[in-house]
């Protein structure tokens, strides 16, 4: 049975360091998949004026299409060429909660995400969202540093 690992990656180095320590660990494992997943921050609770509420598809469909283009894809690039089985996706919401759901939807054993300064994934991440994800996550969660 194949073991599903779900990285976070957030574009930045500190995504980077959670997806080579996602590899390291999937070629321990064997046969596993890394899920690499790119979470776009968004909160449906947000007061937007009528005109943005208009726009607001064409800009989540244009977000996802360059988070995916820029982040995901050469991220599975770079563990195809490694022999790494891998696939990757993008989705708007609240961090923790949509890697904690996707987790259980994808039947993943553990989330992995990076840790520094470096902004991005991480600023938004590992504050509030890093601990509720810590605390609340359905499967183990590795903090790489």
């Amino acid at each position: 049975m194949t073991t599903t690992l779900m990285i976070g990656l957030d574009g930045m180095a500190t995504g980077d360091r959670a997806l080579a320590h996602g590899a390291r660990l999937a070629t321990m494992i064997g046969d596993a998949e890394l899920l690499l997943v790119y979470v776009i921050e968004w909160s449906p609770y947000s007061f937007q004026t009528a005109e943005e509420n208009e726009q607001r598809k064409k800009r989540r469909e244009e977000e996802i299409s360059v988070a995916t283009e820029r982040v995901v894809d050469p991220a599975l690039k770079r563990l195809k060429d490694e022999g790494i089985q891998a696939r990757g996706m993008v989705r708007h919401g609240n961090v923790s909660d949509t890697l904690n759901s996707l987790a259980i939807k994808e039947s993943a054993e553990q989330i992995v995400v990076g840790r520094g300064s470096d902004g991005g994934f991480t600023k938004r991440l590992f504050g509030s969202s890093t601990a509720n994800l810590v605390m609340n996550a359905s499967v183990p969660v590795t903090v790489v540093n």
